[in-house]
């Protein structure tokens, strides 16, 4: 039996989240350096609007019953594993997320494979693929070589860009029949979303986005950057060092346990680029980023950098911007 690159989508009332496109970018990768197949396998408890999205896969297969709902990780563990006791993948690939986060444990032990955490590239060497994962903060990286006899990965965004996995191209669709509950199931279950009480601006419509992090040192420097946000025409986000100082409300949190944004243009003023912050950001148009370490993981996601004072750079920005023509 052909073993083949499995990705586990990630979808959000019925709709394809941003990470599964990062996830089918890098499977494709790995599916051609293997020559195998690339699966996108998507779990729900109820109908997924793929949207002809997803055709850099070579088939996509959904297991859709609403055990499935929300996340419930026994039911997502059992359906997992009748699929793969059946149809035994050479690879898998999920999001370093909430939900792959918690899956990726048990498909290692369950598959008896090796686990690649953190991962934010996966390239393809002269022998094998290769790897590069990120830790502290995205301050610390690791190479190394893909596993031959197969594992689990779990991907954190920035490395491959997501636009790479999105292919608008229609590929067959099939079903696995998801297994009935047992005990483990009922232990768990999910009962709704709570989303957050409307008051504030939603981040996640805004085109122009000045993101502050903890280069901005103190609370009172949050003027300068609502200045140059109102005269851009956009608004202020940040990033979680901010919020957790109370700064600024959660709502306008960028990041994993934040919000996800689309921006036009994203501009990064003192933030180091944690891949906790990089994953709520959806490549926006224009990506600039500011930041006196010139070694910051932000500038390998930013179209442009510049590595000066944001306390000087502010004021003088809105200054020009400001100015009549």
């Amino acid at each position: 039996m052909e073993r083949n690159i499995w990705v586990i989508i990630e979808s959000l009332n019925g709709e394809v989240q941003e990470i599964s496109f990062t996830l089918l970018a890098a499977g494709r990768r790995l599916a051609n350096a293997f020559g195998t197949r690339l699966q996108a396998l998507c779990l729900s408890g109820e109908e997924v609007a793929f949207g002809g999205q997803l055709g850099v896969a070579d088939e996509i297969v959904v297991m859709q019953d609403p055990t499935l709902a929300g996340f419930n990780p026994g039911s997502w563990n059992r359906s997992l594993k009748a699929l793969f006791d059946a149809e035994p993948p050479r690879a898998v690939i999920l999001g370093q997320t909430t939900i792959g986060s918690d899956l990726c444990g048990f498909l290692a032990e369950h598959l008896q494979l090796p686990v690649v955490s953190s991962c934010h590239q996966v390239l393809e060497g002269e022998a094998q693929a290769e790897y590069r994962s990120l830790f502290a903060g995205g301050k610390v990286y690791a190479d190394g070589p893909l596993p031959s006899q197969g594992f689990v990965l779990s991907m954190i965004p920035g490395g491959v860009q997501a636009e790479e996995g999105k292919v608008e191209k229609e590929v067959p669709v099939r079903t696995f029949p998801v297994p009935a509950p047992d005990a483990d199931a009922e232990k768990i279950r999910f009962l709704g979303f709570l989303e957050p009480e409307a008051g504030d601006v939603d981040i996640a419509k805004e085109e122009i986005l000045v993101a502050v992090g903890r280069g901005i040192q103190q609370e009172n420097n949050l003027v300068l950057a609502n200045e140059l946000a109102k005269a851009l025409g956009g608004e202020v986000c940040a990033s979680r060092p901010v919020v957790d100082q109370g700064w600024l409300p959660t709502t306008r949190l960028v990041g994993k346990s934040g919000k996800q944004v689309k921006p036009r243009l994203y501009l990064s003023l003192g933030i180091s680029g944690a891949p906790e912050h990089l994953e709520g950001i959806q490549k926006p148009e224009l990506f600039i980023a500011v930041n006196t370490d010139e070694g910051a993981p932000i500038f390998e996601a930013a179209d442009y950098g510049a590595s000066v004072d944001l306390l000087e750079l502010m004021p003088r920005l809105t200054e020009k911007l400001l100015v009549p023509s």
